[in-house]
């Protein structure tokens, strides 16, 4: 894998889905990332299930390169825990995590990679940079729009996708799936090259 450029010499990419469990959330803006994972689930042929770390994991291979796909148990804003987890079992160094998540400063459907950087509010994220003691991981950001009006960011967040929107979702997430893929088997720089 050529995303890791540490001591991690497994030559697996951990990626990681943000969301919250459960049918209530299924539908949100803030799953998109678990929809995302499930997309990479069924183009590695694998069934995500419970794992010790606290997150459901699905293996395989992806594009050739091993991949442990994962997805919190616990609510978005705890996620960092299960994600530390995962990476310690799979002794996997926090450059080597890819994480997918909702991004509210990028229009619907744009799909933006990047290492590091701040959380920009997102609590997922914020927990994630506290428990992996860093925040040099990968970022796959999928975009979500700003709320409408004066709507609480919060609340937009975790309100199902529109009508319209989930007309193209399943390309959008399509796309991602495609993103995540060229990050984990050729690098970042060769995925930005591509999907930017």
């Amino acid at each position: 894998m050529t995303t890791r450029d540490s001591e991690d010499t497994t030559g697996l990419a951990l990626i990681v889905g943000l969301g919250n469990p459960g049918p209530r959330y299924a539908g949100n803006r803030h799953n998109v990332g678990f929809l995302v994972a499930d997309e990479l689930a069924e183009r590695v042929g694998g069934k995500f299930k419970r794992h010790k770390s606290g997150a459901d994991v699905a293996e395989g291979r992806l594009d050739g390169t091993r991949v442990a796909l994962a997805k919190s148990r616990s609510l978005m804003n705890l996620s960092g825990g299960p994600v530390a987890g995962a990476a310690r079992f799979y002794k996997v160094s926090p450059e080597s995590v890819i994480v997918i998540h909702d991004e509210l400063d990028l229009t619907y459907g744009t799909v933006r990679l990047k290492r590091g950087g701040g959380e920009n509010g997102h609590n997922g994220l914020r927990s994630i940079s506290k428990s992996l003691g860093t925040r040099d991981y990968l970022r796959v950001r999928f975009g979500v729009d700003r709320p409408p009006g004066r709507m609480d960011p919060a609340d937009y967040v975790l309100r199902d996708f529109s009508r319209t929107e989930r007309s193209e979702l399943g390309f959008f997430v399509d796309r991602c799936a495609d993103a995540v893929s060229t990050l984990a088997a050729k690098g970042l720089e060769a995925a930005q090259n591509e999907f930017h």
